[in-house]
């Protein structure tokens, strides 16, 4: 029996959102709308959405000691996920810088933070949680390395989620324990390039693409 069905190991981010009228070119100054801050990264994204849909729901990750963290900490407790994983301090937290028109089109920079200090070894400290966990899903705003970790730190039954963004080559090992995988058709080029392969060197066919992964 688990003690959790999903653990997220991975981003957590302050979202900084400005609307503007357009964007601005090099070296231009635009005015925009009042600034809203949200909680946000790919890692407590997912783990709030798994924990609205029910599920005993677990987070790895590492915030800042600043307002921002505070505010990712409040946030998942109020989706009901358990922070029993998500450590503290080492530097500031992580923020995106988010600018969006009135088309609904956006343009992000990320400072990591503190996703960027989340370790291998901050992994194998957490190694019980991962082998508590039914499901560990993972993504790339943290060092890469650390993904690899917790798949050598799961328990033998577990399954491995991997969404590769933002995308990246991928080592064989992590690739071999992702079950699934989740790629978008740039994720999928940029794996399939890492690999020798290419989007045009396996045809167009999507399905192709998807035979070419499973290879992998």
């Amino acid at each position: 029996m688990y003690d959790y069905d999903l653990l997220v190991v991975g981003s957590a981010n302050a979202d900084l959102v400005i609307g503007v009228e357009r964007r601005p070119a090099a070296g231009e100054t635009v005015l925009g709308s009042d600034l809203a801050v949200h909680p946000g990264g790919k890692g407590a994204n997912q783990a709030v959405a798994a924990a609205r849909l029910g599920a005993r729901t677990a987070l790895l990750a590492r915030v800042g000691d600043d307002a921002h963290g505070r505010l990712l900490l409040d946030s998942q407790a109020a989706a009901g996920v358990d922070p029993v994983g998500v450590l503290v301090g080492g530097a500031p937290t992580g923020v995106a810088l988010i600018t969006v028109d009135p088309s609904g089109d956006n343009s992000i920079v990320v400072s990591p933070g503190a996703n960027g200090r989340l370790t291998p070894e901050d992994v194998r400290a957490a190694a019980g949680l991962l082998r508590a966990s039914r499901v560990v899903s993972a993504q790339l705003e943290i060092p890469l390395e650390t993904v690899v970790e917790a798949v050598r730190n799961l328990a033998p039954e577990s399954r491995f989620v991997l969404n590769p963004s933002p995308p990246r080559p991928l080592p064989e090992e992590l690739l071999r324990a992702c079950d699934p995988l989740i790629v978008n058709e740039h994720e999928a080029k940029v794996i399939l390039a890492g690999a020798g392969e290419s989007g045009s060197g396996v045809g167009e066919d999507l399905e192709d693409w998807a035979r070419a992964l499973l290879a992998l």
